[in-house]
């Protein structure tokens, strides 16, 4: 059942990263205006990155339950508990609370430590 939880946390957790990307691209930066053109560049890139950091640590989290070592799954489990965690507290006080991104980052946190 431990495993399951991993899954799940790791599933969630690309779809979350898909869905941040996805906005990013087209709600953020389709109306910004960022000058110059170089430094948008840069910020969706930077953007960018924590989308693919957030898919890397789903796909850690998927892996989790075929990896051999019990220290390393929960390391794995650690690591991407304080790196959700860290998104969803930043996400949660940037907007008061009032976008669901900090909430679908808490069920993939808790959907991990079950899995832990």
């Amino acid at each position: 059942m431990r495993d399951l939880f991993l899954q799940c946390a790791g599933l969630a957790a690309i779809a979350v990263a898909l869905i941040h990307g996805i906005l990013g691209e087209t709600k953020v930066f389709a109306r910004a205006t960022i000058e110059p053109p170089r430094l948008r560049n840069l910020i969706r890139v930077c953007w960018q990155i924590g989308t693919v950091g957030w898919i890397c640590g789903g796909i850690l989290l998927l892996a989790a339950p075929s990896v051999a070592s019990v220290s390393a799954r929960h390391w794995i489990v650690i690591t991407m508990a304080l790196m959700y965690g860290f998104g969803m507290l930043g996400n949660a006080w940037i907007f008061r609370g009032r976008h669901f991104g900090w909430m679908a980052l808490g069920a993939v946190i808790a959907m991990a430590a079950v899995g832990y």
